[in-house]
């Protein structure tokens, strides 16, 4: 090719470059908010939620009907966040993060001005072998402790209550030299439930984390009514995948106790093996009289067969017995030995099966007073760090919970009088659709009654910027959610769901479990849909995630309550006429405040203060509630009108308007991809060819809001710190007023 036409056609695409660079950036404004210095010229601050000092009037409480209580009475619901900030060191410096520190006051203040009133600290006070190759077992990490203490203090003076989760098998190492049975290299997964030099060792470090006064406040954590909830261990279980791992003398320790377990049940072993009609006695290790375990794929299956049957019930209970006392025996130690007066929550990770073990998994978490879990709103994420970072190459899909509502991580059986919380989760990136996950957060736990969902994670004072997941290597990172328009979605969601404007609804289904349906492992008929985890769920990693299909359907969750009764006489399920709700295409709350349209992906709120509607605009652009009207040539966003004052929307005098659209890294760039799965199939999905750098871009708004509230008289724009930007056209009639979005803005307060 001549050098001419070479450089001719260069210049032609240069151009056209330029061209879609620059219509890029008209569609798009940038994300670079002022540091915010809580100003009381701010328009938007929800700081008075929350108590002058988190605990003042006491513990926090549960009310025996699936909500909390503050140590006054008054019931208190947690919009929450895991932060990560104090864990850095002040001199910790990465190539592609900069110096470390950290600002915890300033943390604190920004978190609570967007409506946080509640932080969990994800911590592993267990000793650390890097940093301290000499330490005993039973040495606390003074480290995380003090990052703890600092946070706890931090928070208490905001107002903030604390979820305290202190150790994780996963990252837990053992040395040598300390003789923990099963030798140094072993993973500690499934160990802390039975391991007794471990479980010695666990409560040494509780001791001095919770017994030892925290120089920052005077007390030790076990006296601070700010710590809200105590979890026990984080995402562990014997009914997970990972249980089959535990081998050598561990899993001979673990036979033997369900060797002696049976033996107790039946009166002697032979009467055992006599009553499973000699099932697999061939795997069994009489000549030492030890029976084994058989693989945690048996408990998720069908059985056939009397013999079969009655042991894989016998190893069930044992399982679920063996987790319930070690919770039993640890609450009681921090109660009696410790005097920890803060909620108890014993575990919050998912089984090997939702229809069969996870009923299993929540009554063992029975000594503790509170309910956990972890879920994500997840998709397939292919590529190298697939658990952790995004690169270039990588490929994945990108659902959204408007279109596939039944694996809301909100969707939960909850054990009736008892608080469940959310202990993780978010809209994991790549996925681009959190502008939808604040507003169905907020809608769906108030209709079910979900007393608090914590975002992970934060790791900076304030916004996360887009960064390198690790510091050094050249990415992006995952886990945050510190993204415009998920943190920027905030406070909207977090008043209408702290404040009660969405009502709770009725039980749309009860299930009556007696325990022995429970180590039967009776299939349910409403499951959870299974969270995904892309570093433990190896089978899975490739694939969609499942939905369950069964008698009753999924949608069932976004009618209304579903809940679970442990020890019922006889096994029964009570079901509300879901036909009244559920259309092929559409679901009602029962309370008739919500509706889902998963072909168009819309939802809607319609309560007296809070309104709002998210969706696939391009599907339905236009869209009228009793109050809210939104028109948006969007693709995609979510809108939230929410009464400031407390007066309903049609006469406040102070009222909210909230609008995110979709972000990505300045530079981002995509391509439509096919996925092939493990199975064969395929999918389609998307390929980064750049994950780009800071700032965010942010999508324009493209919107025309109405709201029949004809005594407003003024709009204002704020930017991300609530501060005045600019007066906003407003069109008054006698029915009401109309507006445009602004540009470059999320929020716009009518007056």
């Amino acid at each position: 090719m001549p050098v001419f036409l070479r450089r001719f056609l260069l210049l032609c695409c240069t151009l056209v470059a330029a061209t879609a660079l620059h219509a890029s950036e008209a569609d798009t404004w940038a994300f670079e908010p002022a540091r915010d210095r809580f100003e009381a010229a701010s328009l938007l601050d929800l700081r008075g939620l929350n108590e002058a000092v988190a605990g003042q009037s006491g513990f926090v409480r549960t009310d025996g009907q699936g909500g909390f209580v503050r140590g006054d009475g008054q019931p208190i619901r947690f919009w929450a966040v895991n932060t990560d900030l104090a864990r850095r060191e002040p001199s910790e410096v990465r190539p592609l993060w900069g110096p470390g520190g950290e600002d915890l006051a300033h943390h604190a203040r920004f978190l609570a001005k967007r409506g946080v009133n509640m932080v969990r600290l994800h911590r592993q006070v267990s000793p650390d072998l890097e940093a301290r190759p000499d330490a005993a077992l039973n040495n606390i990490n003074e480290a995380e402790r003090e990052a703890i203490w600092r946070t706890v203090a931090a928070m208490r003076r905001e107002g903030i209550y604390t979820t305290l989760s202190p150790y994780w098998a996963v990252p837990m190492k053992f040395a040598q030299r300390w003789g923990i049975s099963g030798g140094h290299e072993q993973s500690a997964l499934g160990l802390l439930f039975f391991d007794e030099q471990l479980q010695a060792a666990y409560r040494s470090w509780l001791r001095q984390l919770l017994t030892v006064e925290n120089p920052h406040t005077g007390m030790a954590l076990a006296r601070d009514p700010s710590l809200a909830v105590f979890q026990l261990q984080n995402e562990d279980s014997l009914l997970f995948w990972t249980v089959d791992a535990i081998q050598g003398p561990q899993r001979e320790t673990l036979e033997r106790r369900f060797t002696d377990f049976v033996r107790q049940k039946h009166g002697s072993l032979w009467s055992a093996l006599w009553a499973w009609r000699g099932h697999a006695f061939w795997r069994d290790h009489l000549f030492q009289r030890r029976l084994s375990l058989l693989s945690l794929w048996e408990l998720t299956q069908p059985v056939s067969g009397t013999g079969k049957a009655r042991r894989l019930a016998d190893q069930t209970e044992f399982f679920a017995r063996t987790m319930h006392e070690f919770n039993r025996q640890t609450v009681d130690y921090l109660r009696r030995e410790l005097g920890v007066q803060s909620l108890i929550n014993a575990g919050n990770w998912k089984t090997a099966s939702a229809e069969r073990l996870a009923d299993v998994e929540r009554w063992s978490y029975t000594p503790g007073e509170v309910d956990a879990v972890n879920h994500y709103f997840s998709d397939i994420h292919r590529g190298p760090y697939e658990g952790w970072a995004i690169v270039n190459g990588d490929l994945f899909t990108d659902e959204s919970a408007l279109r596939a509502p039944w694996r809301l991580p909100v969707n939960l059986r909850q054990t009736r009088g008892r608080p469940i919380m959310v202990t993780e989760s978010s809209w994991v990136p790549p996925n681009s659709h959190g502008a939808e996950a604040p507003f169905l957060v907020s809608a769906y736990t108030s209709l079910t009654g979900v007393a608090g969902y914590h975002w992970f994670a934060i790791d900076q004072d304030a916004w996360v910027a887009p960064r390198s997941a690790n510091g050094y290597l050249p990415s992006l990172q995952k886990w945050t959610t510190g993204t415009p328009e998920v943190l920027g979605s905030f406070p909207a969601a977090a008043l209408a769901y702290r404040r009660g404007d969405i009502r709770r609804g009725e039980p749309v289904l009860v299930d009556e479990r007696p325990l022995p349906s429970l180590w039967r492992r009776d299939a349910v008929s409403l499951p959870e849909q299974p969270g995904f985890d892309p570093n433990r769920d190896e089978t899975a990693r490739q694939s969609l995630p499942a939905t369950h299909q069964g008698p009753v359907p999924p949608e069932t969750f976004l009618v209304g309550p579903v809940q679970v009764v442990f020890g019922a006489e006889q096994a029964r399920v009570t079901s509300a006429d879901l036909s009244r709700y559920i259309e092929p295409q559409r679901v009602r709350a029962n309370t008739g405040e919500l509706a889902l349209d998963h072909r168009l992906g819309v939802a809607t709120i319609d309560t007296p203060r809070t309104q709002g509607v998210a969706a696939h605009f391009g599907q339905a652009r236009e869209h009228q509630l009793s109050v809210l009207g939104a028109r948006s040539d969007n693709d995609f966003g979510a809108l939230m009108a929410v009464s400031v004052d407390g007066q309903p929307l049609a006469s406040s005098g102070h009222v909210l308007l909230q609008y995110a659209t979709r972000s990505r890294p300045t530079g981002w760039k995509d391509q439509p991809a096919t996925l092939r799965l493990d199975n064969g199939r395929t999918v389609q999905g998307r390929e980064v060819l750049a994950f780009g750098q800071a700032p965010w871009r942010v999508v324009q708004p493209l919107l025309d809001v109405s709201l029949r509230n004809p005594g407003l008289r003024r709009a204002t724009a704020l930017d991300m710190n609530g501060m005045p930007l600019a007066d906003v056209p407003l069109q008054r009639d006698k029915d009401g007023v109309r507006l445009r979005f602004p540009a470059g803005s999320m929020y716009v307060v009518l007056r």
